[in-house]
């Protein structure tokens, strides 16, 4: 049987990670077409590559349309909760992946949604971890949507790929301690690569849970 050919959609391609997914699915031969939803430009251009700018992902009837006839989402979208009162975390991560998410299970019921989250989610949504919870419930309620499948990914340390414009510039500072933290903390640490080849693979091949940890994004990497 032949390997199923995808139409993807990614959100936060001006992130580091979202950026390091796109670069992974532009170079998958088993992807079509990649459709990047961003607040502002992304920047570069290919052939497999459409953009939609769009400044409010609270509200997104207008693109409705644009969303339509789609396989998988790689929701890369998220903030950082330094800083930020739960209320405001809260809306920015729950209530906004929440809403995308609904209106692309509307759209397209036949679609895998990917949902990047983060190690030590608090599925219980209960801990004293503000951001776990929050994380934890978002991971909850996406798992409930009459989706194909949703997998939620829990990446901890991601080595970043080479030549890409929106690497984290601290981690230019720590990057020289991978082999290190490889070797120290196996089961903590990826290269952003490794991500970006997991979220394909689990839209061609499935996977067996729907929250992974990095030995099962290292593991559907190599599928």
């Amino acid at each position: 049987m032949p390997e199923k050919r995808l139409k993807v959609i990614i959100t936060g391609a001006t992130g580091m990670v979202g950026e390091g997914v796109v670069h992974e699915c532009l170079q998958h031969t088993l992807i079509d077409e990649v459709l990047i939803v961003n607040r502002k430009p992304f920047g570069a251009t290919h052939p497999k590559l459409k953009e939609i700018v769009h400044t409010d992902f609270f509200d997104i009837t207008v693109i409705e349309e644009q969303l339509k006839g789609y396989d998988a989402c790689y929701f890369c979208l998220g903030v950082s909760s330094v800083g930020m009162k739960e209320p405001e975390y809260y809306k920015l991560t729950y209530t906004l992946t929440l809403n995308f998410a609904e209106t692309l299970a509307r759209l397209n019921p036949d679609m895998t949604f990917e949902y990047i989250s983060g190690a030590s989610t608090d599925s219980t949504e209960k801990g004293s971890s503000m951001w776990a919870r929050v994380k934890g419930k978002t991971e909850n309620d996406l798992a409930r949507l009459p989706f194909k499948q949703v997998y939620n990914f829990r990446p901890g340390y991601m080595h970043p790929t080479p030549g890409l414009r929106n690497t984290n510039k601290f981690y230019k500072y720590i990057t020289w301690m991978y082999p290190l933290l490889k070797l120290i903390f196996p089961n903590k640490v990826s290269t952003l690569g490794e991500l970006g080849q997991a979220m394909i693979n689990a839209s061609i091949y499935g996977y067996e849970k729907q929250i992974l940890e990095v030995p099962d994004i290292k593991a559907l990497a190599k599928r």
